[in-house]
């Protein structure tokens, strides 16, 4: 992957990632084997046959044969390679894929070099797009979403559902020790099989659709980027389920607690409707619930929750952005379709469509408060890869069981965040700041409102001073009631300490449950 980055140059690698191969075009005018497999392969561009000979020696006429290479023009004709004036062009996308080593990859491989193999690229260079229903969508921005969020823990059985061309198979072999794919779109499959070969990798994959092929089983970890667009009717296999709304998210939300091990943890990607007079959360809580998610109640699991909402479309611009997806801008058909789907979205009273990532995990036993449950809105910037954000969640989760009762908080020694910042803001010359705000320099970059006290309470936090002892010294300092202030100050905490913004000073030590 680093040599074919090199050879395109950076201008023409972002151009690429815009569907504009000319930049690439002029890289790549030598005409060495290198040259030759980029244009053939990246930017989708015919080249001779004698140069794709020499660029892959006693493979060509095979790659043919299976109908990943195309041969046109010349003495051979359409469909055989070796005319003196054949060109060869690629039938399917086969490209270099990385995964750069980094916190969310702790104990895997620095860096990990992959061939995808996947439709092609539609829609290059202006052209518009045409995509058949069962087209099977390569790396694209949502596969590396979901790859960066997951969570990067040893396991043994891990499921990708909706799996495509096998892009998160991919990152699940890295730590998992089986892994199964589904998918309802044979081509995909079948694409994935490919990829998995082209990698030495051996997936179970199985057709079917959502959990109906591993139906009684568990698994360590589930992930799937699922065909979440929400529209009147099916047409794409990769992005439309066929189902109503979205349904196909709920039934994930809902079944996947049934197939996951103790401990196991589910991450999707997720569409949702905003149904006007109704609050989003609201309509997660109803999927959360339905799965055991902060409820104990529903498929029987006990079950934590995290879903973030990063993004919410109004339904026009919904619409537009998945019909030029489909190819549909600029033709005859466009207008009447548009006009259709926001009559559709009318009807559903949707006034919006969430974008989202869900997280759930199974508990193998009932939490002492309950499951945890939050739904947040956070569509500001982000640090990725976020797997190890999630991760840290997940163990404040079970660390704040701990924490429950009000004597063992007390007693715990705290530590501020190395990556929090403080900022004051208010009027120049002003003899207090207005605002207090505390800044996540790493991972969601969250940033939090505090008053006086809940600022010097964290900049106390420093593991050598436990909880009782800065909440009773601030009481002295601010002139308030010590139980009153631990009473403020302990719910705080724990909102912190679930954030990232605090952790314990020895993580592997208990906390003494004498407080101060």
């Amino acid at each position: 992957m680093d040599g074919v980055r090199e050879r395109l140059g950076p201008v023409a690698h972002a151009a690429l990632h815009r569907n504009e191969t000319t930049p690439g075009v002029r890289a790549t005018e030598g005409g060495d084997p290198l040259d030759t497999l980029v244009r053939l392969w990246l930017l989708q561009r015919p080249v001779p046959a004698d140069r794709a000979e020499r660029a892959l020696p006693g493979l060509l006429e095979p790659l043919v044969m299976a109908g990943l290479l195309g041969a046109t023009g010349g003495e051979g004709g359409a469909g055989e390679a070796g005319g003196s004036g054949d060109r060869i062009r690629a039938l399917v996308d086969v490209r270099p894929y990385g995964a750069t080593g980094g916190p969310a990859r702790k104990g895997l491989p620095d860096d990990q070099d992959w061939w995808v193999v996947a439709d092609l690229t539609p829609g290059l260079d202006g052209a518009r797009p045409a995509v058949t229903a069962d087209h099977v969508l390569g790396v694209n921005s949502a596969a590396s979403t979901l790859a960066q969020l997951t969570v990067r823990r040893p396991a043994r059985r891990a499921l990708d559902l909706g799996t495509g061309c096998g892009v998160q198979a991919l990152h699940l072999s890295g730590h998992v020790r089986e892994v199964v794919g589904t998918d309802v779109n044979p081509r995909a499959l079948a694409m994935a099989r490919l990829t998995g070969t082209l990698n030495g990798l051996d997936w179970d994959l199985r057709e079917g659709s959502l959990f109906e092929p591993v139906r009684g089983e568990k698994f360590d970890l589930v992930v799937s980027n699922p065909p979440f667009v929400i529209s009147p009717r099916g047409g794409l296999t990769y992005r439309d389920s066929g189902m109503a709304g979205d349904e196909v998210c709920r039934r994930i939300v809902t079944q996947a607690p049934d197939f996951l091990a103790d401990g196991g943890v589910c991450q999707i990607l997720a569409n949702w409707l905003h149904v006007r007079g109704e609050n989003w959360r609201d309509r997660l809580g109803d999927w959360l619930a339905d799965s055991g998610a902060g409820s104990g109640t529903g498929s029987g699991a006990d079950c934590d929750a995290w879903v973030l909402q990063r993004e919410v479309s109004d339904p026009a611009e919904y619409v537009e952005l998945w019909l030029k997806d489909a190819g549909v801008h600029g033709t005859p058909e466009y207008a009447r379709r548009y006009d259709d789907w926001l009559a559709w979205f009318e009807a559903q009273d949707a006034e919006g469509v969430g974008f989202g990532w869900i997280t759930l995990r199974r508990n193998a036993g009932p939490r002492p408060g309950g499951p945890a449950a939050v739904m947040e809105e956070w569509p500001h910037p982000v640090e990725q890869p976020l797997g190890a954000e999630v991760g840290r969640w997940l163990d404040a989760v079970d660390r704040l069981d701990s924490y429950a009762d009000d004597a063992a908080l007390l007693g715990a020694r705290l530590r501020v965040d190395p990556d929090v910042d403080q900022e004051q803001l208010g009027r120049p010359g002003a003899a207090d700041p207005e605002h207090v705000v505390l800044r996540q320099r790493r991972g969601l970059r969250r940033a939090v409102a505090v008053d006086t006290a809940e600022g010097g309470f964290v900049g106390a936090c420093d593991g050598e001073l436990t909880v009782g002892q800065i909440c009773d010294a601030l009481a002295t300092l601010l002139g308030e009631e010590p139980a009153r202030m631990r009473g403020r100050l302990l719910p705080r905490a724990r909102q912190l300490y679930a954030e990232g913004y605090l952790h314990d000073a020895a993580p592997d030590a208990a906390p003494d449950a004498t407080p101060a």
